[in-house]
């Protein structure tokens, strides 16, 4: 009974397997077809607009403000291409650097009296970001509210989006394969178990009793 459930996990391990090896084929196929990649250097470092620098920032905004953990062995400049958790992060980390750090120009056509009676005068005014999330401006300002508007576009929420689903989606799938083999493991224990006592309690054959001539006794 140990090693027939054992080769029913052993089973499951192989189908759980197989499965997430689809998964990672189509997330592969996905990726390709989009040909989003990294840049990397001739020395094989990330860059970002042609700099080290720039990429280096972008991964501390990834790994000191978002708090995420970087794989670096995800990070193969023989296979650019975005397809694994640590590059969809970097790639997300990468828009929203360059949203964070940017600089948005707001034209004003005519006077703007906000909320408070602070009025705006029309005129171009050129607005840092500065580090601002959606939710960090300052609705109330007409300037700050077209900025934000201008910055974190449809387009730029949508990006950081796919690419968050793709993140998941990459991890899912290693912890699939890891699954899998757990189940592989689990089950390969019991069947040895089961196949060990089957050899363990085996039917011993009956030892044959040699009797033992005893002398015979000496008459009185």
């Amino acid at each position: 009974m140990l090693a027939v459930i054992g080769l029913v996990f052993v089973a499951g391990g192989g189908y759980a397997y197989y499965k997430t090896n689809q998964g990672a084929h189509a997330l592969q196929a996905f990726s390709a077809a989009q040909n989003v990649t990294l840049t990397y250097n001739q020395d094989g470092q990330l860059v970002d607009r042609g700099k080290t620098e720039g990429a280096q920032a972008i991964m501390s905004l990834l790994v000191n403000d978002w708090g995420y953990t970087v794989n670096s062995a995800e990070l193969n400049p023989n296979d650019p291409v975005v397809n694994t958790a640590s590059e969809y992060m970097f790639q997300m980390a990468t828009i929203a650097y360059h949203t964070l750090n940017g600089t948005q120009t707001i034209v004003l056509d005519k006077d703007v009296t906000a909320a408070d009676g602070t009025v705006f005068k029309a005129g171009t005014y050129d607005f840092p970001i500065a580090g601002r999330y959606w939710s960090a401006f300052d609705r109330s300002n007409p300037i700050e509210a077209a900025a934000r508007e201008q910055a974190w576009t449809g387009t730029a929420h949508a990006l950081i989006a796919e690419l968050g689903v793709g993140s998941v989606t990459a991890s899912t799938l290693q912890m699939g394969l890891g699954l899998a083999a757990l189940f592989a493991a689990v089950g390969g224990t019991l069947v040895l178990t089961g196949l060990g006592l089957v050899w363990a309690t085996r039917a011993q054959p009956e030892k044959v009793k040699v009797p033992v001539l005893q002398p015979a006794g000496t008459p009185a």
